[in-house]
């Protein structure tokens, strides 16, 4: 090839880098001649080694200087005058004869010496007009070329070897002599001259079916392609035998085909059939087309293989989900790589899946988990539901609590928790509970009992009589309580006249009060308070109980002359009802008066203790 065989670089100019060097280049040179023509006039150049006459001692200064023209001497010559051969007269005539021989040819030898300096300044001119336009050197190639320092040659470079991405955009990468192409992927190549060339298999790839092409080297640097191995680079295998109507000539006399043959196209040659490579066989259309070896069965995959067809070739691997390891395809544990689940991950033979916890779910991407609101979904609480991460919680209302399952609501009975919450009864009812009183009381803020007046409300009693009520209920008393011979006199007062001969011996006057106190009152206790309404001078009053108090329950203190306190020393339990009489002693201090009072209390004592 001719690139192969040139170790000489062309220059810039030959290669179309610099367009203008060839025309410039003349021009160049004329400039440079005219340029010469117009040099000044030069001083001789240094003397050349002349062959001159032995000479005499020099001549004196003086008639040295006067023989010689100065300015014509050149520098650097002998002096005739210094000469040491040439003694006296002799030495200054051969001086002279000297000089004269030098001034007749100083004007041809000045004409002489600038035809040869322009013409050295020329060649020099040329030489550096070469250096800078084109360097020669031995050791480098071509473009699509390098230098070979074993071979000592130029060789190819296989861009589609050495280029990252040669291609774009599908394009497959084709190479061939000093470059490469980008071809669809559903192109073919044919060689030009129809000659069939066998096909390498397919695992050599681009850049092997590149290197195996066969070139010649023409006169002129061309290349012709005889044959061109395509493997790697044609799809659906092989060559066309002839050329079809629809290829194109492509750079350096490849044919590229853009679109598979068709099979219904005739060959124009269909009696020459070709070789095919191995791993391919021909059609009926006289093209290498693959075997596929997995479904003809021609293959020696393992019964744990998967036999997968290349173009040339079959390959065994490892169905997805197993590894090699040996002969054998062994699961591949997915479980045990950095975690593809969310939660949880379960291996099975060849794959995996993931799993979520209780109260997640998985999501669309199969892998991440997400909360299930519970409440929402399958509301399992009786009462109230509130969702949480992963769970869910039951409540009850007010009045319930959880049973043991955690979602069922059991009511309360308050009334067990505690005795004090009702003044007298609880009653426990679905969440809640509530409070009842006796009769004769009514529940107030919630809880409490509270006494009924029945005299205020409604009553029993007669007209003769008079409504008393006490805690829990009512008693009717006659409005008169005197009896005889005492006499009533004002309201609950009976009084005994002092002219009736019977009340010598009663206590002179009778008043009734009621009062009403709670069952089991704490002791002692203050309960009635008892005073003089008359008051005698110089008397002394003195006071006791005088009936009612026959199991003790009362004691009477004197708290003033005129004054006593009933004192409630045992807890009295009711319903019951006391009659105490109270009596106050008058005497004066001579003794010749006395008389006496009873107040006569009756006590009522309520049922409860409230």
């Amino acid at each position: 090839m001719a690139g192969e065989g040139r170790r000489v670089v062309e220059s810039p100019c030959r290669r179309g880098r610099r367009p203008s060097c060839a025309a410039r280049t003349p021009a160049r040179f004329a400039a440079l001649g005219s340029a010469l023509l117009r040099l000044p006039q030069l001083s001789p150049p240094p003397p050349f080694a002349l062959p001159f006459p032995s000479f005499s001692p020099p001549p004196p200064a003086a008639a040295a200087a006067a023989a010689r023209p100065r300015q014509f001497r050149p520098t650097g010559l002998p002096s005739p005058a210094l000469s040491p051969r040439c003694p006296g007269p002799e030495r200054r005539a051969a001086a002279q004869v000297f000089l004269l021989s030098c001034a007749r040819n100083l004007t041809s030898w000045r004409f002489t010496m600038v035809k040869a300096l322009f013409l050295i300044m020329l060649t020099l001119a040329l030489v550096k007009s070469q250096d800078t336009e084109e360097t020669i050197t031995y050791t480098q190639c071509t473009d699509g070329y390098e230098w070979d320092p074993v071979r000592q040659q130029c060789k190819d470079i296989d861009e589609c070897d050495i280029v990252p991405d040669a291609c774009k955009g599908g394009m497959k990468c084709v190479n061939h002599y000093g470059g490469y192409l980008c071809l669809p992927k559903t192109a073919q190549i044919i060689v030009n001259n129809e000659q069939p060339q066998q096909e390498t298999p397919a695992a050599e790839g681009v850049g092997a079916a590149t290197n195996a092409a066969v070139t010649s080297s023409t006169g002129t640097g061309g290349v012709a392609a005889s044959g061109m191995a395509a493997s790697g680079a044609v799809p659906g295998g092989g060559f066309v035998a002839s050329a079809a109507a629809e290829v194109q000539t492509g750079r350096n006399n490849f044919v590229i085909r853009r679109n598979p043959a068709d099979p219904q196209r005739i060959p124009s040659n269909p009696s020459h059939r070709i070789q095919c490579a191995t791993g391919y066989e021909q059609s009926e259309h006289n093209v290498c087309q693959d075997i596929d070896e997995c479904t003809a069965g021609a293959h020696n995959c393992r019964a744990d293989q998967v036999c997968i067809n290349l173009r040339g070739s079959f390959t065994c691997q490892c169905p997805p989900g197993y590894q090699k390891r040996g002969e054998q395809c062994v699961d591949i544990d997915e479980c045990t790589i950095p975690p593809y689940c969310h939660q949880r991950c379960v291996n099975t033979p060849g794959s995996f899946y993931c799993q979520c916890s209780p109260g997640f779910q998985l999501a669309a991407n199969n892998y991440t988990c997400v909360d299930i609101n519970e409440c929402d979904a399958s509301n399992q609480c009786a009462q109230q539901c509130y969702n949480i991460l992963g769970s869910f919680i039951c409540q009850c209302n007010q009045g319930y609590e959880l049973s043991s399952d955690r979602l069922n609501c059991e009511d309360i009975d308050e009334c067990r928790t505690s005795s004090y919450l009702c003044q007298y009864q609880c009653v426990n009812e679905p969440g809640k509970f509530s409070c009842m009183c006796p009769q004769g009381y009514q529940v107030v803020r919630s809880r409490t009992c509270q006494d009924i007046n029945e005299c205020e409300t409604t009553n029993e009693c007669r007209e003769d009589e008079m409504c008393w009520n006490y805690h829990g209920g009512f008693r009717c008393y006659p409005r008169n309580p005197c009896q005889d011979p005492y006499v009533l006199t004002s309201e609950n007062r009976c009084v005994c006249p002092v002219s009736n001969a019977l009340c010598r011996e009663l206590p002179q006057s009778i008043v009734h009060k009621y009062m009403s106190i709670r069952s089991d009152r704490s002791v002692p206790s203050d309960i009635f308070q008892i005073q003089a309404t008359t008051i005698y001078p110089n008397t002394i009053n003195t006071f006791r109980i005088k009936s009612g108090n026959e199991n003790r329950e009362f004691y009477l203190r004197q708290t003033s002359p005129v004054s006593a306190m009933l004192v409630l020393v045992k807890s009295l339990s009711g319903p019951r009802e006391y009659i105490v009489d109270l009596e106050m002693l008058t005497v004066n201090s001579m003794g010749t008066f006395r008389t006496s009072s009873v107040l006569r209390l009756t006590i009522i004592v309520g049922p409860f203790s409230f």
